[in-house]
């Protein structure tokens, strides 16, 4: 049996092509211009030229192959040839994390994006050692996150929220699954599989919720304490596991839809 001696086209655009989120709505033909930071890695870091391709994603048609028509010092133009995929449907799931320490808190950030996660939502609690939360870097974190595993649809985030305000304001029909090393609590899974409405995880800091705070959240309606395992986790281990749960029992890894 011979091989075909014709040389293969290939792939366009290759898997290998950088991956760019945008803030503009990407149009078939219309020019996307890429500056500042964006321009620099496509030019400097990846040095792409004329005719390459990079897969830029708005957040909001989903994920384009797009071909570098110029490339200048400060400036690098594209042209969307091709819709790859729509705008995946993210799962109805939110993170209430309490902020951690800076490294910490980045780690949360990335791998509930990479896992899926539709909101993040930080929550400000007595026992926080970190109290403000830089948003525009936090963004870039879940942004690149986002490049990183493929996603065409970035987490929502807002800005830190004291615990009273967040649970005054909570919305009735959402349940919040209140992560409580303390106490005998409805096993992680077993309460995900129960859940009858939209879904939001709240973690607590690296000194865990006081009393009152946890006085406060058993009194609410819409809180469901669970328990994530025998062992006592970090705050950003808890939020892993627990997206990781929720994805498996209720999400998209589940494929239950």
């Amino acid at each position: 049996m011979s091989l075909d001696p014709r040389p293969q086209t290939p792939a366009w655009p290759p898997k290998s092509a950088p991956r760019l989120f945008v803030d503009a709505r990407i149009v078939a033909g219309a020019a996307i211009t890429i500056s500042g930071n964006q321009a620099h890695y496509l030019g400097k870091v990846m040095r792409v030229a004329a005719g390459d391709a990079v897969i830029l994603c708005d957040d909001q048609s989903g994920e384009w192959a797009c071909a570098v028509t110029s490339v200048s010092k400060r400036e690098v133009v594209l042209e969307p040839r091709e819709n790859l995929r729509p705008r995946e449907d993210v799962p109805d799931l939110w993170l209430c994390p309490a902020l951690l320490k800076k490294d910490r808190f980045d780690l949360v950030l990335e791998k509930s994006t990479e896992l899926g996660i539709g909101a993040i939502h930080p929550v400000l609690t007595r026992r926080c050692v970190a109290d403000k939360l830089n948003l525009e870097r936090a963004r870039t974190v879940t942004i690149e996150a986002a490049e990183q595993c493929a996603r065409t649809a970035l987490p929502s985030l807002e800005a830190p929220q004291k615990l009273e305000a967040m649970l005054r304001d909570w919305p009735q029909n959402r349940t919040l699954f209140f992560a409580d090393e303390t106490r005998d609590a409805v096993p992680a899974t077993k309460a995900f599989n129960a859940a009858q409405t939209p879904a939001a995880l709240l973690i607590g800091p690296e000194g865990g919720f006081d009393d009152e705070e946890r006085a406060m959240l058993l009194a609410h309606p819409m809180v469901t304490p669970i328990t994530l395992g025998p062992r006592i986790l970090r705050g950003e281990t808890a939020a892993i596991a627990a997206i990781s749960l929720w994805m498996g029992t209720k999400g998209d890894w589940s494929n239950a839809d």
